[in-house]
């Protein structure tokens, strides 16, 4: 009972992922209208025994909370980092911080938490660099097109928006399915760590829900109020977005898509010399939201612990 509880909420987070993350794959097309990351989520915490499965739920249920509450208020929060913050937080709990893989980088890839925190803090400022290219690029290879490039521009926003959604995929839709897989270790049920194929289902069809039930709010805040976006700086940032999160997803960085494309797309604007257009405020409500949500979750996940221990 306890496992199949457990599993329906890394499914419910999914499904938040798909509020948050999976709905910055298409936010700008919208508003323009136009499996190595599971192994790095499973590995953040060491926990033995008939508790981890307790620890590893509390976790997952302190992250979909987190990403309930900050959809709720539209702000385009990290799933990575709520995550990775509420299953410290049962697992601080639970056994101390013995219990934390600290990490760190092997060759490339991120291990542990130090690793996935350098990746969370790196995958930004690249989001922001590239953006800020990819739109000076744009801007000077097309300074002399028609107005009938836009055509063009708004299918290749398709194509690119297709790209960052495998991308999403292939990085945020591990998150879940590495929670399940730590879960089925944890309980027994398999032995070694694996992601069956039911779970790469459901998981996969959770992010489709998600985004098409909750993704609007999201979609909003990254492609209307930060700043209103051409299909051209649509096409920039999804470029940019798509160069960082991919890439991420075969080093087995879990970044978080969220980041990577609201920074992109403060870049694009600074690309394109719009700074007194972008509406700083917003940026620095998605910018605090960052900051807060893996203490924040890590928080949660102590309190649920215990709670969950009861039933």
């Amino acid at each position: 009972m306890e496992l199949a509880l457990a599993i329906a909420i890394a499914v419910a987070f999914a499904l938040t992922n798909g509020f948050h993350d999976a709905a910055n794959a298409i936010a700008t097309l919208v508003t323009t209208g136009a499996a190595p990351a599971a192994s790095t989520i499973a590995g953040i915490v060491s926990v033995t025994g008939a508790g981890a499965v307790a620890v590893i739920g509390a976790g997952a249920l302190a992250a979909t909370c987190w990403n309930v509450g900050t959809w709720r208020l539209g702000l385009p929060s990290s799933s990575a980092h709520a995550l990775v913050g509420g299953l410290c937080g049962a697992a601080l709990v639970d056994s101390g911080s013995g219990a934390i893989r600290w990490g760190g980088l092997e060759g490339l890839r991120p291990v542990g938490l130090a690793g996935v925190l350098i990746a969370l803090a790196v995958s930004p400022l690249l989001g922001l660099g590239f953006g800020y290219a990819f739109s000076r690029f744009d801007k000077l290879a097309l300074r002399r097109a028609s107005r009938r490039i836009r055509r063009p521009i708004i299918g290749a926003e398709w194509a690119m928006s297709a790209a960052l959604a495998f991308g999403h995929g292939a990085n945020d839709g591990q998150k879940a399915m590495g929670v399940i897989g730590a879960l089925l270790l944890a309980d027994g049920r398999i032995s070694s760590f694996a992601v069956p194929l039911w779970a790469k289902l459901i998981c996969g069809a959770s992010l489709t829900l998600g985004t098409a039930l909750g993704g609007w709010r999201i979609i909003r805040t990254i492609g209307r109020r930060i700043f209103r976006l051409t299909s051209l700086d649509a096409f920039a940032s999804q470029s940019a977005s798509t160069a960082v999160v991919i890439p991420a997803s075969y080093l087995g960085a879990p970044v978080s898509t969220t980041q990577v494309v609201a920074s992109s797309v403060v870049g694009v604007g600074a690309g394109r010399r719009r700074s007194r257009h972008v509406r700083w405020r917003v940026v620095e409500e998605i910018a605090s939201a960052w900051v807060l949500t893996l203490p924040g979750a890590a928080a949660l996940g102590a309190l649920i612990l215990p709670v969950w221990r009861l039933l």
